[in-house]
Order: structure tokens, then C-alpha cells, then sequence
């Protein structure tokens, strides 16, 4: 399967756009042991979400014994679940080769977001894995992504528009597979609403869901494709830390889950419709 494809079948499987960040933060979880944290979220919640997304920084932070938990998570994942490498990969054309290769061939990895700011060549060798998905960071959900994302540029069409909207319209060019999708940050609904005009059919990944304060019905709605999916919405503290009591965290992180998912769906179209 495509990541595409995958995605696709675990949205209809678990009837969820609900994805899970697993970002272990040794201050806040509720057992010290990392891949037995992991294992315990993942099996607390994998028939509720349609992806995990690993954020590689968490594990990097802890050395040598943060990579192989990494490792042992991803192999821990039913094999039905796509999991995004969150590592915002995009350097100079052979950097960025070792860099899809690790990801893609090492790892085996479903999906990876890369940065676009290179421009193509620095993320030709991730394009080039056609069964894989391509994460373009285009509006994120920090305050601080208005000093440069917000800026108006002329593009190559002679047209002045915001720098992420000629980010979208670039990655559209690049979509030639259809492994190409954004990540936009549930924090500014009108940049959302804004981006899925121009790029109907592309995946978001939508980080900023929960304990960033992103506006759930109005990230639904403005993001939704017209076959009422097109949306990755991600969720880490607010599941992976639902409870710091190592009795309960697993229990209380599918409630969380559960909840966004359900949440989620009130606002979206009923199956029959879609």
C-alpha cells in the first residue's frame, strides 16, 4: 500500500482522523521505561486513531538508548496503522538522500515532514519515494510562524500572496504522485480554510489540536475535503498525559482519545453522505 492508500484504509477502519503523537517526555510520563510507555499507548488506543506520529527529537534528546526505543516502537505499531516520522527533514540534495533513506529504508517509516525553505532538489530524494508520504511544513502552529510564513511574496506567477500559500502551490506542483501533503497548524483556522481552497485534495497533517489550543470546529470545517477526510488531526500531551498516575495513564489516554475522535466525527459528515 501507499501511504495514501493506508491512511485512507485506516480512516474507514477506525473511522477516525485522529492521530496520536508519540512524544515521550520523561518529566511528564507516568513510567520512566519509554518503549513500555509506547507500548502501553499504542495498545490502549490503536483501534481509535488513523496514525501515529513519532516526533524523532524526543527520542534523539535520550542518546544512543532514545534511538533503539524509537526502533522498538515503530515495530511495535500494527502493521494496518500508517506512523509519520515527525523529523522536519530537508537539506542539500545528498544530505537529504541519507536523510529519506534512513526514514524510508532504514526505519520504514510510512511518512516524513520535511521543510521546504531548500526549495525542490532538497526534497527531490524524498519525492522520489513514490509510496510514501511527504509532510511540507507550510503554516505551523507556533506564534512565532507569522515573522516569516505570513510574508508577502511575489510568487512565480507574478501574484503577491503570503510565503505559505507559495509553499502550498509549490508542494501542488510537486503532488505529481500523490505522496504530497502539508502540515498546517490547527492554531489559524483562516490559514487553514484558506489553504484547503487551494489544494482540495492534498492530506494535512494538523498539529496543535488540544494543548496548543487550536479550535476543533473550526479546524473540522475549514479543513475537511469534500469527501469529508483530507485531515491528520494530532494529539500528543493531551493523550499521552490524560493521567500521570502509572495505574491508569493507558486508561485514561484512550478516554482522551476516544473523546477527540468522537469529537471529531460530531462535526464531520455521516457516512452515508461522504
Amino acid at each position: 500500500m501507499t501511504f495514501a492508500e493506508k491512511l485512507a484504509e485506516a480512516v474507514r477502519r477506525n473511522e477516525s482522523l485522529v492521530c496520536v503523537g508519540l512524544d515521550p517526555d520523561p518529566d511528564l510520563m507516568a513510567v520512566r521505561d519509554v518503549v513500555a510507555f509506547n507500548r502501553a499507548i499504542i495498545e490502549a488506543t490503536a483501534d481509535l486513531v488513523c496514525a501515529y506520529k513519532p516526533n524523532y527529537a524526543f527520542y534523539e534528546a535520550l542518546g544512543t538508548p532514545g534511538i533503539v526505543a524509537l526502533e522498538k516502537t515503530r515495530a511495535l505499531i500494527p502493521a494496518h496503522l500508517p506512523v509519520i516520522l515527525d523529523a522536519k527533514r530537508g537539506d542539500i540534495g545528498n544530505t537529504s538522500l541519507f536523510s529519506a533513506r534512513a526514514a524510508f529504508d532504514t526505519w520504514s517509516f510510512d511518512a516524513l515532514t520535511v521543510n521546504p525553505y531548500l526549495g525542490r532538489d532538497a526534497l527531490d530524494p524524498f519525492l522520489g519515494y513514490r509510496d510514501r508520504g511527504v509532510l511540507v511544513l507550510c503554516h505551523t502552529s507556533n506564534p512565532g510562524s507569522r515573522d516569516f510564513q505570513d510574508l508577502q511574496v511575489t510568487g512565480a506567477d507574478g501574484v503577491s500572496r503570503p510565503l505559505y500559500e507559495v509553499v502550498a502551490l509549490a508542494a501542488r506542483e510537486w503532488n505529481a504522485y500523490g505522496n504530497v501533503g502539508l502540515v498546517v497548524g490547527a492554531t489559524y483556522p483562516a490559514q487553514l480554510a484558506r489553504l484547503r481552497a487551494l489544494c482540495p485534495e492534498m492530506t494535512f497533517l494538523v498539529p496543535g489540536v488540544g494543548a496548543q489550543g487550536g479550535e476543533l470546529e473550526a479546524v473540522v470545517r475549514h479543513g475537511l475535503n469534500v469527501q469529508g477526510a483530507g485531515l491528520i488531526l494530532n494529539s500528543s500531551r493531551q493523550v499521552l498525559y490524560a493521567s500521570r498516575s502509572s495505574h491508569d495513564f493507558a486508561e485514561a489516554a484512550r478516554a482522551a482519545a476516544l473523546r477527540l475522535r468522537d469529537a471529531i466525527n460530531a462535526l464531520r459528515p455521516t457516512p452515508s453522505s461522504r
